[in-house]
C-alpha cells in the first residue's frame, strides 16, 4: 500500500496556516517576531487548521498551535523521544511496549502540529509509512501472537484516506489474533470535515475500533467537532479522549471541569490526563506532579467518576506509562519515585525553573 500526502492541497491551496507569515497576516503574530518564529518553525512543524484559527480566539486553543520564542529554550529535562518510541521499536514505524498491543505509526503528518507534542523532533518529516516499512511491521505483528490490540497513530492516522484507512484495517483483520484496532487522533476536532461517510464506512470493520480524541480545551469543541463527534458516535464507533495537562490552557479547575463536562455531554469518554512529556523546548507548558494531583482532587469533589480521566505519566525514557498516585508515584524530598509497570523503580524530577 502506498502512502501519498493526503494534506499536500490543503497545506498548499493557503486555508491553512503552515508559515510564519500566514501567522502575521493573520494576527497572530507582529512583524518583528517574524525573525525570531522563523527559527522556532525551523525546528517544530506549523500547521492551524481553518477550524482551529476561528476557535483560536481562546487563548486557551491559540497557545497550543500558535508558536512562542520559548520553544527555543531547551532545559535539562528536555529530551528528542520523551517517552521512548524508539527504544521498543523492533522494526521501523512499530512500538511494541507492552507485551498485548502495539502502536503503528502509520504517518508523520498531521493536521494540526501541537507546540508541546512528544514527538515534535520527527512529526511532518517524511510524510506516511512506506510501503515497504509498513510491510514489516504488520509482518512483525502477525508474527507475535500476543499482540491483541494495534494503536494507529503517527502523526494522526485519520489524515490518511478513507481508501487507505480501509486497506489497513482489512489487512489487520487478516491476522487472527488482532481482535481491537484504537485510532489516537485530532483529526474530529480540528478538521472535523474529514469525518464523513467514506470515512465512516472505512472504519466499519470485524475488529472493535475504538477512536480516542485528543482535545484540551473546551473551546477546542466548535458545533462543527461536536457534529463530527456524534456523526462517529451514530455509527457505532466508541469515543475516549486524551487530554494533556498543559501550564497557560488548562491547568485550573475550571478549565477542566468544563472540558470533561463536555466531552462527556458529546459522549466522549474521559481517558487519560497526560502530565505533560520532557519534550524538547516545550518545559513552558509544563506543571508539576504537586500541582496535577492537587487540580485531580479537587476535581474528584466536583465531578462523577464518568467524568474522570486517569492522571498519567510517560516515564521518560520509555518505561511505560502508570497513574499518578499511591503504588507507582512517591514523593521523595525534592523528587519523585516512579515505579514503572514491570515493578523497576525511576526517579522524576519536576520541571527545572
Amino acid at each position: 500500500m502506498g502512502f501519498s500526502n493526503d494534506l499536500a492541497d490543503e497545506a498548499t491551496s493557503g486555508r491553512a496556516i503552515v508559515s510564519v507569515r500566514d501567522l502575521v497576516q493573520h494576527g497572530f503574530a507582529l512583524p518583528a517576531q517574524a525573525q525570531v518564529l522563523e527559527r522556532v518553525a525551523q525546528d517544530f512543524r506549523l500547521r492551524i487548521t481553518p477550524e482551529m484559527l476561528e476557535a483560536a480566539t481562546s487563548a486557551g486553543v491559540a497557545r497550543q498551535f500558535v508558536p512562542s520564542a520559548d520553544e527555543l529554550l531547551v532545559r535539562p529535562e528536555d529530551m528528542a523521544d520523551p517517552i521512548g518510541d524508539d527504544v521498543h521499536a523492533p522494526v521501523p514505524g512499530l512500538t511494541h511496549r507492552y507485551p498485548d498491543r502495539a502502536i503503528l505509526h502509520v504517518t508523520k503528518t498531521c493536521e494540526v502540529y501541537c507546540r508541546f507534542c512528544f514527538r515534535r523532533e520527527t512529526v511532518g518529516d517524511t510524510g506516511h509509512l512506506p510501503p515497504d516499512a509498513l510491510d514489516r511491521a504488520l509482518n512483525h505483528i502477525a508474527a507475535t501472537p500476543a499482540i491483541w490490540e494495534v494503536i494507529l497513530t503517527g502523526g494522526d492516522p485519520l489524515v490518511l484516506s478513507p481508501r487507505r484507512i480501509a486497506d489497513l484495517l482489512r489487512r489487520l483483520e487478516a491476522i487472527a489474533h488482532v481482535q481491537v484496532v484504537r485510532l489516537h487522533t485530532r483529526v474530529p476536532v480540528v478538521a472535523p470535515q474529514r469525518i464523513n461517510d467514506a470515512l465512516l464506512a472505512a472504519l466499519d470493520s470485524r475488529l472493535a475500533v475504538w477512536v480516542v480524541v485528543h482535545t484540551n480545551h473546551a473551546d477546542e469543541l466548535t458545533p462543527n467537532a461536536a457534529a463530527a463527534l456524534q456523526r462517529l458516535v451514530r455509527a457505532g464507533i466508541p469515543l475516549l479522549s486524551q487530554s494533556v495537562l498543559l501550564r497557560g490552557v488548562n491547568d485550573n479547575v475550571a478549565a477542566l471541569e468544563d472540558l470533561f463536562r463536555a466531552l462527556i455531554r458529546l459522549r466522549v469518554k474521559p481517558y487519560y490526563l497526560h502530565h505533560c512529556d520532557m519534550a524538547r523546548g516545550a518545559g513552558h507548558f509544563r506543571t508539576t506532579i504537586a500541582q496535577g494531583q492537587a487540580l485531580m482532587a479537587a476535581l474528584r469533589g466536583r465531578l462523577s467518576g464518568t467524568c474522570l480521566p486517569t492522571y498519567v505519566l510517560d516515564i521518560p525514557g520509555g518505561h511505560g506509562k502508570v497513574p499518578i498516585g499511591p503504588g507507582y508515584v512517591q514523593a521523595d524530598g525534592a523528587a519523585w519515585v516512579v515505579t514503572d509497570p514491570q515493578g523497576k523503580q525511576h526517579t522524576y524530577t519536576d520541571p527545572s525553573t
